[in-house]
């Protein structure tokens, strides 16, 4: 018998994981019937798993948004609904963990309202990019960043980001593949800035398109090496063609970091 949704408690999850073994955040699929897992490893999957030892029965956690495979998360958001009503909502965090591969990590655990969305609450979203620049990187780096063996201009990267502003047609960085009805999104900030000997890259939206944020830094780093003035890459930006971008950034130099909420956060 299936419980009453009054009885049901809204948790909201801050997870952070390492994705380079990961084929992405979403669920792909079960594997065989009745058996918990999937065929390819996923953080959602793995959670859910988790979860479901805990429950005795498989529970559903629905993600603020996808991240592909080799992306990685310090502030990846999540809510789910339990029946369980003697645990306080702090003890998710040392019981999932007990349960979960070293590569994810629950971070916090809160009880919040009860039609709290964890994606369709979501007022923006914040992804850092890492950069090696102009030095051989520590192998443990390279996990976790891109190797450039070069110096950029900062200058000329941030004229650059500072067009990344308001409602924008973002077709310039759109894949053929993103299954998305609109290519607008509004960004609210784009930056780079030097963090000890590291380069990143930060930007905040309201939503991104599939790989958008990598394509952005490739596109950045393409016309910034061939020197383009900033007016100049203002046309490729209102242009919307896609051919005109730079080549996508890999995915190991992505992290999410930030989600922010209009309410129940």
């Amino acid at each position: 018998m299936s419980e009453s949704p009054d009885a049901l408690r809204n948790i909201r999850l801050l997870i952070a994981y390492d994705g380079t073994d990961f084929s992405g955040w979403q669920r792909q699929g079960r594997g065989n019937p009745g058996v918990f897992g999937e065929k390819n490893r996923t953080v959602q999957g793995v959670i859910e798993d988790a979860l479901a030892k805990l429950h005795k029965k498989e529970i559903i956690l629905t993600g603020s948004g996808r991240t592909d495979a080799g992306v990685h998360a310090v502030g990846q958001a999540a809510h789910f609904l339990t029946p369980l009503r003697g645990m306080g909502a702090i003890r998710f965090v040392p019981a999932l963990n007990s349960l979960l591969p070293q590569d994810v990590r629950i971070l916090e655990a809160r009880e919040t309202l009860k039609d709290f969305h964890a994606r369709f609450d979501a007022r923006s979203r914040t992804y850092r990019y890492h950069l090696i620049c102009g030095r051989p990187a520590f192998p443990h780096e390279l996990r976790y960043s891109l190797q450039l063996w070069r110096r950029p201009r900062l200058d000329l990267l941030n004229d650059y980001a500072r067009l990344l502003h308001g409602e924008l047609d973002c077709s310039l960085f759109a894949l053929p593949r993103d299954p998305s009805l609109s290519r607008f999104r509004y960004i609210f900030e784009a930056f780079f800035f030097v963090q000890q000997d590291m380069l990143v890259f930060e930007i905040r939206a309201n939503a991104f398109l599939w790989k958008m944020v990598r394509s952005i830094v490739g596109t950045l780093l393409h016309y910034e090496e061939k020197g383009l003035p900033s007016g100049e890459f203002k046309k490729l930006l209102t242009s919307g063609v896609r051919n005109l971008a730079g080549p996508t950034a890999p995915p190991q130099g992505l992290f999410l970091w930030k989600i922010e909420y209009h309410r129940g956060g």
